[in-house]
């Protein structure tokens, strides 16, 4: 049996961070849990329909979300937030009154940032929406992972590992096929990993992409 756990869990309190921050107690933790899920999904269905990007592609690394007594903040990492940010304020106060709705919250105050991340093709996420636009596109998978490997190394990054499995290619027999370009060394706590696991759907049925990239050492 497969002895395998999430990278990001591995490392919290070490070189990861939790994405949610806020304390409740032990008969509303399952209610905030719940809320955080709302707030994440409507930002999400928001910037797929707004974005004119593909259904399965909104450009978001990571949502935040901070609660206070009567405050709800919500920080949105994007790597290309155009259309929320050219449109300035009124494309942002859009998506915060359909959260509100979503919530119906009428005690808590709700705040959204929008920060842009410097080197987008650096982020797993962003990587596995790329590697999934091409294999919609018929493209073949082994260039799109050196493809996507070539824009990480423009990044700075140490090493990436970027797996693929399923019915590659319209196989009738399911493989696995992986491809690793520099260290990215899995079993050491205090090294910085970012990871990333996305289905792709496509005619032949899905396809899981897994991606992990070596950012750095402590």
């Amino acid at each position: 049996m497969g002895q395998k756990i999430n990278p990001l869990g591995f490392r919290l309190g070490t070189t990861q961070s939790h994405y949610s921050l806020w304390f409740a107690e032990p008969k509303k933790f399952s209610a905030g849990l719940q809320e955080d899920e709302k707030i994440r999904d409507c930002i999400k269905n928001y910037v797929q329909k707004n974005m004119g990007i593909s259904s399965d592609s909104e450009g978001i690394v990571r949502i935040e979300i901070q609660k206070e007594m009567d405050l709800i903040r919500v920080i949105i990492y994007m790597g290309f937030p155009n259309l929320l940010i050219e449109n300035g304020r009124q494309g942002i106060e859009e998506l915060r009154i359909n959260v509100e709705k979503k919530l119906n919250s009428v005690n808590q105050k709700l705040n959204i940032l929008i920060t842009r991340i410097e080197k987008p093709y650096g982020q797993p996420k962003i990587l596995a929406e790329y590697i999934a636009l091409q294999l919609k596109n018929r493209v073949s998978f082994r260039k799109a992972m050196k493809k996507a490997i070539e824009l990480t190394e423009q990044t700075g990054t140490k090493g990436i590992r970027i797996q693929i499995a399923g019915r590659i290619g319209g196989k009738e027999i399911a493989r696995v096929e992986w491809i690793r370009e520099g260290r990215v060394p899995l079993q050491t706590i205090c090294a910085k990993i970012d990871y990333c696991s996305y289905t792709v759907p496509t005619i032949h049925g899905a396809l899981g992409i897994k991606i992990w990239i070596f950012v750095d050492e402590d």
